[in-house]
């Protein structure tokens, strides 16, 4: 395993690059603690299939959250508000009246601090007490690592001075023909999920764990990403499409949750996770940033499709769903792992 490191642009930022034996790349960096590039040999050559930023800006302008890590609570809170401990918690509302991916002041337009350790590279930010509208001093650790058998580990550990939520995730999006080839709507998906978090005209989970039995929402046999897209189905009509958070039958690292693969490019990746839950986001609202990515491609609509595990959004809302409350002391710790081959 090679691991190199280089200044990001003209900023304060750095590229951290793991190659493994088999030519596979990954490349992280410190704004955002962001994945900005995944390398995966096809029978087209190496494919970059993560879509992202060739600069420092895009990533600290990028409102799509292009491969960042995002917290301390990935995804929606309704009325951006919520109980604990008897106490009305208040957050930073940034989409209407609620919180979405940590509000207006997000961890992924942050410079996190780097530790660079032989094969992998850890990144590092202090959250403060209030922050977001969030209680408690929290350390925060994403740590990234690419192994030889072409699969990448994300390693995540928080901790808090006080008792918080945490639901830390990463926001990449994938095209396993190349990260501008277009729509990913001829990719084929498969989940390991019998149910789905019902959600509302906002996008709030109405407390309901829907089975995908049939329905357009299964995918527990692998079918294309954009075959049922114009089924007249009320779910797809308030997500716009697929932006749903699949509940994982049974989340575990020795069993993938989750597997998509291109055809055209032959590649396949895999999920595997610890946590209960899967957001499968199908690019829906894609190509609203004003700005392009990398290489001047411009993603359009559905470019690139995003598998986020993660608790339940909503969760502090929702006492029948797993619980992402951790009291004063007690660590968040989990790894998501994805794994590239060729079919």
């Amino acid at each position: 395993m090679k691991l190199s490191v280089k200044p990001f642009g003209d900023s304060s930022a750095h590229l951290y690059k793991f190659v493994n034996k088999n030519g596979m790349e990954l490349t992280v960096t410190d704004i955002g603690a962001a994945i900005t590039s995944i390398l995966v040999p096809s029978a087209k050559g190496l494919l970059d299939v993560a879509l992202g930023y060739d600069s420092f800006e895009g990533y600290k302008m990028c409102k799509s959250f292009y491969g960042v890590t995002v917290g301390r609570i990935a995804n929606r809170v309704g009325g951006a508000s919520f109980m604990l401990d008897g106490v009305r918690i208040q957050m930073d509302k940034n989409e209407g009246k609620n919180a979405l991916h940590g509000g207006s002041e997000p961890y992924s337009n942050r410079m996190w601090a780097a530790d660079a350790l032989g094969e992998s590279v850890t990144f590092r930010l202090r959250s403060p007490d209030g922050d977001q509208g969030l209680p408690g001093a929290a350390d925060i650790a994403v740590t990234y690592s690419l192994a030889d058998d072409d699969s990448i580990a994300i390693r995540y550990h928080a901790v808090a001075d006080r008792a918080t939520v945490f639901n830390l995730t990463n926001h990449c999006y994938f095209n396993l023909d190349g990260h501008d080839a277009g729509s990913v709507a001829d990719h084929y998906l498969w989940l390991d999920c019998d149910r789905f978090v019902a959600i509302d005209g906002e996008f709030i989970p109405t407390g309901e764990l829907s089975p995908v039995n049939g329905t357009p929402m299964d995918f527990t046999r692998p079918k294309q990403i954009g075959r049922d897209l114009d089924v007249s189905f009320g779910q797809l009509e308030l997500g716009n499409g697929y932006d749903h958070n699949y509940v994982i039958s049974g989340p575990s690292l020795e069993s993938p949750c989750a597997r998509a693969w291109s055809l055209e490019s032959g590649v396949e990746m895999s999920v595997r996770t610890d946590l209960p839950g899967v957001q499968f986001y199908g690019g829906n609202n894609m190509g609203l940033d004003s700005g392009g990515g990398k290489g001047g491609a411009r993603y359009a609509r559905r470019g690139g499709f995003c598998l986020e595990t993660q608790f339940f959004p909503d969760s502090p809302n929702n006492p029948g769903f797993p619980s992402a409350v951790f009291a004063a002391g007690k660590p968040f710790d989990s790894t998501t792992v994805y794994s590239f081959s060729q079919r």
